[in-house]
């Protein structure tokens, strides 16, 4: 029995140890992923449009203000994002997927693709803004045109 319990003991040690380093490699391609694809860069644009819009939402509040909280968000590290994404990609791309993908970033198109990342999504994100704006106006003009607001 003893011996038994021991092997066990043996097999989910090793099974655990495993699956730990099979993680750190996984969440390793990951974040070299997100390191090429500018990822990080993108989401530090993310950070920076979200704290404008609410500047502009809260003009009461001071500059410095401001400031010191865009500066605390963006502290985010790249591995505490690729530690929280990793069990999203995991659901849905393969180590080997990872990995293929890294590969594109190396090449030419892939290295123009992540070096505009950011400033494609900053205009994406304004244009965005603009977008929203407008179909809430035709929104409230449709539901006004049937008579549903005053």
């Amino acid at each position: 029995m003893k011996k038994i319990l021991l092997s066990l003991a043996i097999i989910l040690s090793i099974t655990s140890v495993a699956q730990a380093q099979s993680q750190n490699t996984y969440d390793a391609a990951l974040k070299e992923m997100f390191e090429l694809n500018g990822s990080e860069e993108a989401y530090k644009t993310v950070i920076r449009e979200m704290v404008k819009m609410q500047k502009e939402q809260y003009s009461n509040i001071s500059e410095e203000i401001w400031d010191d909280v865009e500066k605390e968000f963006l502290k985010t590290s790249l591995d505490d994002l690729v530690q929280m994404l990793s069990p999203v990609y995991k659901k849905y791309m393969s180590q080997s997927d990872l990995e293929e993908i890294t590969a594109f970033y190396r090449t030419p198109a892939g290295e123009k693709l992540a070096k505009n990342t950011p400033m494609i999504l900053q205009e994406s994100m304004q244009v965005g803004r603009e977008w929203g704006r407008q179909l809430g106006e035709d929104f409230e003009k449709n539901l006004r045109e049937k008579g549903l607001l005053n």
